[in-house]
């Protein structure tokens, strides 16, 4: 009878002393919690990567800054460097309406293998050809399913294979790697929703 008393008591303590330890590291997670990033600055940090990558895609495509220009609107989009921005999982962006200038800021989520096959470091680029796809792609957001891959187009030489781009759903895309315009522009497992936060 005593054991078991000495037993409880013991198994008590240790429960105790759990709970202490627990309560501790909790303390000790929430008391100087990271300063957030202002809002302002996260649309700002957005806007210019969404620069930053349009200048090196005119530079290896420029007949898009025509195609850009004429069309009703576009979005770029990026994973690289997601933490300096937005702590979300997957990546972040903007679509810009040509028409009202107005900028809807975006996330964006692989859902299964991911753009790329997997690369983790690249910026996409969306060329919408009618306002009714981009108002879909900003209000219902949008997500390509597996299915949803395209080879690279031939580019105006006749060259094929050279510059990334492909067309889906009215949509022409181009996507930047580190190494360049990938030779195969790829959605796949990809999805694409309105930022509340930013908005």
């Amino acid at each position: 009878m005593i054991r078991e008393e000495e037993m409880m008591y013991q198994v008590k303590n240790i429960i105790f002393i759990l709970i202490i330890i627990h309560l501790l590291g909790a303390c000790s997670s929430t008391s100087s919690p990271p300063n957030p990033t202002p809002i302002p600055e996260k649309r700002q940090n957005v806007l210019t990567m969404k620069n930053e990558t349009l200048s090196e895609l005119y530079k290896m495509k420029p007949k898009t800054r025509a195609i850009i220009a004429e069309a009703p609107g576009y979005a770029v989009f990026s994973n690289a460097n997601v933490s300096f921005a937005i702590t979300i999982g997957g990546g972040y962006g903007v679509v810009k309406n040509n028409k009202t200038g107005k900028h809807t800021y975006m996330k964006m989520a692989e859902l299964g293998i991911g753009l790329g096959l997997g690369v983790k470091d690249y910026r996409i680029i969306f060329i919408f050809h009618d306002k009714a796809t981009m108002h879909q792609f900003i209000d219902s957001g949008w997500e390509f399913g597996a299915q949803a891959d395209a080879a690279a187009v031939a580019d105006d030489k006749g060259i094929g294979a050279v510059g990334g781009e492909a067309l889906i759903h009215n949509i022409t895309i181009y996507q930047i790697t580190k190494t360049g315009l990938a030779l195969q522009a790829s959605v796949k497992g990809t999805k694409y929703w309105r930022d509340d936060d930013l908005n």
